[in-house]
């Protein structure tokens, strides 16, 4: 009897000092995804259709969705198609013109499409017409070597399906009803050449950003934790990452466990990564660029032009920094942006700290940081050149797309921030990077995207990248396909060799997005009409 009582009580005892949680409040996510943005919400939004039973959470530093790359303002805006963007179609040493890069970002933008009008069609994002519209892509260029260039550009990409339907031209009149601004109060004698493709687009990738992510909290059970920042990162015995979340209201921390972790954090997925200790992540450095816009919203200005109008990028100048003359639409408004132009600051984030980029060099990448850095010295002096812009020379470099601005009109506004990556390589020893990157551990237990160009236009194929990484063999079963094809009718196959495919899926996606689709020629049926409005 007695030493009943004492197990009793020693069991008592020992259930009293006990802390460790019940095992099912133990049990780790399933998907934690880092980053508020329109990589986070476009992932989590697939892995919620392909299995809605797995449990998720996002965390966000900031106080709002969608609050920095993804923000409306951060960006230009641009669907990216390479339908104006020279950059996507380099001159080879023989003269040429490579179209491979124009024609795979194409066909990236064409999934895209899909996705967001499968989220449409299902009433998992509202009207179209709040985040997607037609806005004309042009190109234009003077002088003769850049229309030399233009023209031969022209020619090779109507050689690719995907770019049937563009224009060319080195008339003045011509080029002037296309964008009446860019011709108004210029020299007549001046020789120019412009092409224009009139299915491009304008995206407001924070109102697409914020619509995915409502409808994973409200309808998909998603947990949102804004105003908590990820502290650290490690993996645990049972290979579950442990995440010391900060909550920055009160400052209190706690371990969030998952099995798989994504890092689209922007600009701070790099230290993140590090912080990982994955042997994937050695090597990896990031040199910050900012940018900032010349915006007007003057009435007469915005009616006037209608066109997102590209030209030629500056010596030494990362992609991102190519000038151009845009036409947005944020919340229904329009206004005219120029730019950007480039700004220097070693924060990784629009809102992040001024130690990033020192803190984020180690050991490991160390040597491709330097050797990076001296290879891209005109890149530098590009950089120093714009930070010492005054705003007289930011007004007469807008003056060269728009000769009549008056400096009035426009207020000079800051973009966002971006990481180019740094990538060790072992010929070169480093290498900048303008493209994205999907960077995982061995086992697709974490993956981080790293890189910039071209950005949330391409979410949903770098996130089709980023399952086949991290879920390869449930991707591979007959109901992950299944649903795959539903979200992307494509998916699988290639649009640029097959026209009757691609004319079926530009206008599935046009015909729910409200947008424009020219159909291209099929051989053995009858010419379709160039362009058809939906």
């Amino acid at each position: 009897m007695r030493k009943s009582l004492l197990l009793l009580m020693s069991c008592l005892i020992l259930a009293a000092c006990d802390k460790t949680p019940p095992a099912s409040a133990d049990k780790p996510l399933d998907v934690l995804l880092v980053g508020a943005g329109t990589m986070s919400a476009t992932l989590g939004s697939m892995l919620k259709e392909l299995d809605p039973s797995l449990t998720m959470e996002m965390v966000e530093r900031l106080d709002s969705v969608s609050a920095e790359s993804s923000d409306a303002m951060n960006n230009a805006g641009t669907g990216h198609s390479a339908f104006a963007e020279l950059n996507y179609t380099p001159e080879a040493a023989d003269g040429s013109i490579e179209t491979k890069k124009a024609v795979a970002i194409n066909e990236q933008f064409e999934v895209s499409k899909q996705f967001w009008a499968y989220q449409v069609a299902n009433k998992h994002l509202g009207a179209p017409q709040t985040f997607i519209n037609n806005v004309p892509h042009m190109s234009f260029v003077w002088g003769d070597d850049n229309i030399a260039f233009l023209k031969k550009r022209y020619a090779a990409l109507q050689q690719e399906n995907l770019f049937k339907g563009m224009l060319f031209s080195e008339d003045y009149n011509q080029i002037a009803q296309w964008a009446p601004l860019v011709m108004q109060g210029r020299d007549k004698n001046q020789k120019v050449a412009a092409t224009r493709m009139d299915i491009g687009t304008d995206v407001n990738f924070g109102n697409l950003t914020r619509g995915l992510v409502k409808y994973l909290t409200d309808s998909h059970g998603m947990t949102l934790h804004l105003r908590h920042q990820v502290e650290d990162i490690k993996r645990g015995a049972d290979g579950v990452w442990n995440v010391t979340v900060k909550n920055l209201a009160d400052g209190s921390e706690k371990n969030v466990r998952a099995k798989f972790v994504f890092i689209g954090a922007g600009g701070g997925s790099l230290p993140l990564l590090e912080k990982s200790g994955i042997p994937e992540a050695k090597g990896f450095g990031g040199v910050p660029v900012g940018g900032q816009w010349l915006v007007t919203t003057n009435p007469e200005l915005v009616a006037a032009h209608a066109a997102k109008v590209y030209g030629k990028a500056s010596v030494g100048s990362p992609p991102m920094s190519v000038p151009h003359l845009d036409t947005r639409i944020i919340d229904g408004k329009k206004a005219l942006l120029f730019g950007p132009f480039a700004t220097f600051s070693t924060k990784f984030l629009k809102n992040g700290s001024w130690i990033d980029l020192p803190a984020s060099i180690g050991t490991g990448n160390i040597k491709p940081m330097l050797q990076a850095g001296y290879d891209n010295i005109p890149l530098t002096k590009y950089l120093v050149q714009q930070v010492m812009n005054s705003p007289e020379d930011r007004l007469a470099t807008l003056r060269e797309y728009l000769p009549t601005a008056k400096m009035e009109d426009w207020t000079l506004q800051n973009a966002g921030q971006r990481v180019q990556i740094v990538k060790d390589d072992p010929v070169k020893g480093g290498l900048l990077q303008f493209g994205t990157e999907v960077v995982g551990a061995a086992d697709g237990s974490i993956v981080a995207l790293l890189g910039a160009s071209p950005g949330a236009s391409t979410a949903p194929p770098i996130m089709i990248k980023v399952l086949q990484t991290a879920f390869k063999d449930r991707l591979a079963t007959p109901q992950w396909q299944a649903k795959m094809l539903e979200m992307v009718p494509s998916y699988g196959q290639k649009l640029n060799g097959d026209p009757a495919l691609a004319n079926k899926i530009r206008h599935y996606s046009s015909d729910i997005l409200g947008l424009k689709a020219f159909t291209l020629d099929v051989p053995g049926t009858a010419a379709a009409p160039a362009v058809a409005a939906n």
